[in-house]
């Protein structure tokens, strides 16, 4: 296991460096330059003295792109992600500011997503086509199909227009006021946990009844076993290998869901920092930030294999 691990993170640099590249160069060739919006601003605001060349040369821009590249990582290593543009405020600590609400966020509509996939799946798996099988399958259907940014504008619109209530705005602190804090964040993870659901109810119900046409899932129910014990100690662990790399898959949505979402319903995460990032051009903000969540999805890859052997004996990494 342990030589599998190191075998992993060696792999993961090569990945990360072609990463960051790609990002680093895609940032370049979108439409727009940050240089010339400060100009247009600075003109606007009657500050005339201000030109290209010298903006270019306060923001490092004026070397050559490979220059700019190799510079930014040097930085990533050192663990500076450099300052955002406009401000002039270091773009780590804004991110580390933001993270815990993002997490909370993610960790909600996780939970939310397998409160609502796992149950689901199961009896439609152990009463397969009953009215609650078909019943279940088109609520996965449905929560696929809906995106969550048209359910989260619903939320938010038509409570205010026809019984005048709307959510939270203004961002509560956990610890300031727990239950504020939890109110606020309930609807938007209950949103991007259906929207997860979905594909995890359906994968649940599929991989349930495979396993339970296995010969030792007969033998168990030939021993008198009552249901229960046969559904969640015999067959779940085993059904739920798929399931495991399919939520695996779907994390990185729960950050793409994020984006949208945080900014809805004006929650100050690293999802609403991105958005406000994108609209100044910042370019070491969101670099910054897309290398973060690419770390992350690579850590969740790893932690998924890692989960096969716990689930599966079967599984050894040499």
């Amino acid at each position: 296991m342990r030589a599998y691990i190191i075998r992993r993170l060696l792999l993961m640099i090569p990945t990360f460096f072609l990463i960051t590249l790609t990002i680093f160069i895609l940032l370049r060739a979108v439409p727009g330059n940050v240089i010339d919006l400060m100009v247009a601003q600075s003109g606007s605001a009657g500050g005339g003295t201000v030109t290209r060349e010298n903006l270019e040369r306060a923001l490092g821009l004026n070397f050559p792109v490979h220059v700019q590249y190799l510079k930014w990582m040097a930085g990533i290593f050192q663990g500076d992600f450099g300052e955002h543009i406009w401000t002039r405020t270091p773009i780590l600590d804004d991110m580390l500011h933001r993270l815990p609400i993002s997490l909370e966020l993610g960790l909600l509509a996780l939970i939310t997503a397998l409160l609502i996939a796992l149950p689901l799946g199961i009896l439609s798996a152990i009463r397969q086509d009953s009215g609650s099988d078909y019943l279940g399958r088109t609520i996965a259907i449905l929560f696929i199909s809906i995106p969550s940014f048209w359910t989260a504008t619903l939320v938010v619109v038509y409570p205010s227009v026809w019984w005048g209530w709307s959510p939270e705005v203004t961002y509560v602190p956990f610890f300031k006021d727990p239950l504020r804090n939890l109110g606020q964040f309930i609807i938007p993870a209950i949103i991007m946990g259906m929207v997860m659901s979905g594909t995890s109810m359906r994968m649940t119900r599929t991989m349930m009844l495979e396993v339970l046409r296995q010969d030792y899932i007969r033998t168990a129910w030939s021993k008198g076993l009552r249901e229960r014990t046969v559904v969640i100690r015999h067959a779940l662990k085993n059904a739920l290998i798929p399931v495991v790399t399919v939520v695996g898959i779907e994390l990185p949505v729960l950050i793409a869901g994020s984006v949208i979402l945080e900014t809805i319903f004006n929650l100050p995460g690293i999802g609403q920092l991105l958005i406000q990032a994108l609209g100044q051009r910042d370019y070491p903000a969101i670099s910054g930030i897309n290398v973060f969540i690419a770390a992350f999805v690579l850590l969740i890859n790893l932690l998924v294999d890692l989960a096969y052997a716990y689930l599966d004996p079967r599984v050894h990494y040499q």
